[in-house]
């Protein structure tokens, strides 16, 4: 059994520093890159990239809404062609960044708003996908595993995309397969143990319990951790060996899709 594990990179921004990038990107393997819309900058996107390269974490694009105020976590009413043209700019920010730095983007995966009003929305999905197939086909698109993973899979292959179906251990589910919201308590998971759990039930047996204890089936080939929470080193690390001891194989999503 294989699966990825990411974890969303380089949201810092001038002087304010966001998540422990550097003491968590050698527990994953795929690192989701802001791209200067929702977080990051220039410099930091810069700083990121590279030391991706020096773990050997493959690098995806973490486009967002241009909110730098709501941290990209508003839903904002934008037309297909804003969000297409949004999308390309940020992926073709940070694939010139890769370049630079002799690597290629292997993934683009939306943040925040955008990811979620995506998921249920067909024509913000093609939106997404027409912009990263126009940029580079070979690019995997990742989205929410669950109620809408079928549909969106065909979405992404009539665009000439492979896509990669991501689950989130520390965050809870409703019990129609959405993420809690932020603003629910109890929406991020912050105990190591339960987190890890999670994450096997997810990876071995493609199911999560929602808040109200449905089973749902998700089947991700990606799970993704942050790094801006609590205990988030020791929460990524432990998620990593619990998997590891237990057969799975945490490799990066290129690797195997």
């Amino acid at each position: 059994m294989k699966i990825d594990m990411n974890c969303d990179m380089g949201e810092s921004f001038g002087a304010y520093t966001i998540g422990r990038d550097a003491e968590v990107m050698p527990h994953i393997t795929s690192a989701n890159v802001a791209c200067g819309f929702h977080a990051g900058d220039p410099m930091v996107m810069e700083k990121t990239v590279a030391l991706a390269k020096q773990h050997g974490v493959a690098i995806g694009a973490h486009p967002g809404y241009p909110d730098l105020m709501g941290y990209g976590r508003r839903n904002l009413s934008c037309s297909p062609e804003e969000i297409t043209a949004y999308v390309t700019y940020q992926v073709g920010a940070l694939t010139a960044f890769a370049a630079a730095n002799g690597l290629k983007l292997q993934h683009v995966k939306p943040h925040g708003a955008l990811y979620n009003m995506a998921q249920p929305d067909e024509k913000m999905m093609a939106a997404i996908c027409k912009a990263v197939a126009s940029i580079d086909p070979s690019l995997i698109l990742v989205a929410l595993a669950g109620k809408w993973a079928e549909r969106n899979r065909e979405i992404a292959e009539r665009h000439g995309l492979r896509i990669a179906f991501e689950a989130f251990p520390d965050r809870a589910y409703t019990p129609e397969g959405t993420l809690q919201s932020r603003k629910e308590p109890g929406a991020v998971v912050r105990e190591a143990d339960t987190v890890a759990r999670r994450a096997l039930k997810m990876a071995k047996e493609g199911k999560v319990i929602a808040v109200d204890g449905t089973e749902l089936a998700i089947a991700p080939d990606t799970l993704c951790v942050h790094g801006d929470t609590p205990g988030a080193v020791s929460l990524v690390r432990q998620i990593r060996q619990t998997l590891t001891e237990n057969g799975i194989e945490v490799i990066a999503m290129g690797t195997f899709l």
